[in-house]
This record gives structure tokens, C-alpha cells and sequence, in this order.
């Protein structure tokens, strides 16, 4: 049973990751003001675009982590090296995100003042809590394991 979780929770992973790719391949195109607008347009004279893309690098490497942390979990392995560095880039890989996201959000505050941006803001905000909590739920995990595998590093406190 454990091991049909395993490789579910890891087609679950590879869904997201097909389907988020093919969204940020489609969803240019659609845009209003990329309606009629050629491939060159569309990919090479929207920063925004390019800023999005260079932050989905971010993204897809956290995607493979938790691919590989459902293996080690499928393998009995949780309790190894190799779970901490996972978790440690997951958390790394969300911080990231986080502060691309922010960045995203200072443009639009600052370079489109006059634009309806409430939309983006929200959706910006949205996504600054998700990687947040995944952060945070990784730093906890982290300490968790390290602390069950014996391991510390210079940054923890311990009694």
C-alpha cells in the first residue's frame, strides 16, 4: 500500500509539473495584448514574461525534489543524507520563489501605477503564503530529520 501512495504522490508531481509547463507555454498567447502578435513579440519584448520563466527554474528544481523525497519515502529512506539535502533545496528553491515574487510585485507597483493591477497583486500575495508555508513546513521538516539522523549543522541551536 505504501508503495502505490509513493507512486501516486509522484504522478501527482508529474502532472503539476507537465501541466504548470504547458500553462506558461499556452497562456502567452491568449494575453490581450499578445492576441495578434507574433512569437517573437510575444517571447522577446515582455520582461515580465522573461522574469517569469528565469522564477519557474526555481519552481521546477523544487518539483524534482519532492520527486526524489517521495522515492527515498518509497524506499524507507527518509531518514538519510539525501532526505535533508532535498528538503534543504525544497526550502531554498521556495525562499526564492518568494523573493521573485516580491520583485514581481515591486515592478508592478512601480513601473504600472496607472494599470488595474489588483488582479496580479492578489494572485502575487497568494503565491508569496504557499511558498511561504512550504518554506517554513520544509525548515521544520529539515530540523526534524536532522535532528532524528544525528546530524547538525553550524546554524542550529541545540541544548
Amino acid at each position: 500500500m505504501k508503495r502505490i501512495s509513493t507512486i501516486f504522490f509522484q504522478l501527482v508531481i508529474v502532472a503539476l509539473g507537465v501541466g504548470t509547463l504547458a500553462l506558461m507555454l499556452w497562456e502567452p498567447h491568449i494575453e490581450g495584448r499578445n492576441a495578434h502578435a507574433t512569437l517573437f513579440q510575444i517571447y522577446f519584448n515582455d520582461p515580465f514574461l522573461a522574469w517569469a520563466y528565469t522564477a519557474s527554474i526555481a519552481f521546477f528544481v523544487a518539483l524534482y525534489q519532492a520527486f526524489k523525497l517521495s522515492g527515498y519515502i518509497g524506499r524507507n529512506e527518509l531518514f538519510s543524507e539525501a532526505s535533508v539535502r532535498a528538503l534543504r533545496t525544497i526550502k531554498y528553491c521556495a525562499m526564492t520563489l518568494v523573493a521573485f515574487i516580491v520583485a514581481a510585485e515591486a515592478y508592478l507597483f512601480i513601473v504600472r501605477p496607472g494599470d488595474d493591477i489588483a488582479g496580479g497583486v492578489f494572485m502575487g500575495l497568494l503565491m508569496i503564503v504557499v511558498f511561504g508555508v512550504i518554506a517554513s513546513a520544509a525548515v521544520r521538516f529539515e530540523r526534524k530529520l536532522r535532528h532524528a539522523t544525528g546530524q547538525t549543522s553550524k546554524g542550529d541551536i541545540t541544548a
